[in-house]
């Protein structure tokens, strides 16, 4: 058995136990939630809502409220202007599974209607500060594990440029080259022969 439900513009096609990816819900994770905009259902026999089917339902749990994946938006002016934009987004989305499809009776649970989570804030760091908190665990179970202490290490002054030592032997050099550069060509192609 299957079904068609319509959630943040888009229709998917569900069945029991399928994990979708759909626009914001206004719902944590744990909670229940119920699809009222069923389209078509397919039982012993399929029914096609006129445009939505009177008492159907689909319920589902919330997994998780995730960002997608990032999509570059690159925009490029041509001819006289020549200015270039690039802006990245995610979009934000909501793992459900679908628990069960209901074809009347929809409007008689207790559970809450999926509505949009169109401005609700979702704080994502405190999912990222919770991962961290299992990896640290994970690691102090480990019997071979001891903490290694920080070790500061200060950055050494480094030398000044330009010591007189370094001074002289570039003035030293400076004047091979200049004394080079004035010799005449045929000088130069004799002090060649004689070097190789």
């Amino acid at each position: 058995m299957y079904a068609i439900i319509e959630t943040g513009g888009k229709q998917y096609r569900v069945q029991k136990d399928d994990v979708l990816a759909v626009e914001k819900l206004s719902a944590n994770g744990g909670d229940k939630v119920q699809f009222n905009s069923v389209l078509l259902t397919s039982g012993k026999e399929i029914k096609v809502g006129d445009p939505l089917i009177k008492g159907a339902g689909v319920l589902a749990t919330v997994i998780d409220q995730l960002k997608d994946k990032k999509v570059i938006s690159f925009v490029k002016r041509r001819r006289k202007s020549s200015s270039k934009r690039k802006k990245g987004h995610r979009q934000q989305i909501t793992l459900v599974k679908i628990t069960d499809i209901l074809e009347v009776g929809a409007d008689k649970t207790s559970v809450k209607e999926a509505t949009s989570g169109k401005g609700l804030k979702i704080d994502y760091t405190s999912k990222v500060n919770a991962k961290k908190k299992l990896e640290k665990t994970a690691d102090t179970k480990n019997p071979k594990y001891q903490p290694s202490e920080k070790i500061v290490v200060k950055k050494e002054a480094e030398p000044k440029k330009g010591s007189k030592a370094v001074k002289a032997s570039n003035i030293s050099i400076d004047k091979e080259k200049k004394s080079a550069n004035t010799k005449p060509t045929k000088v130069k192609k004799e002090a060649k022969k004689k070097s190789s």
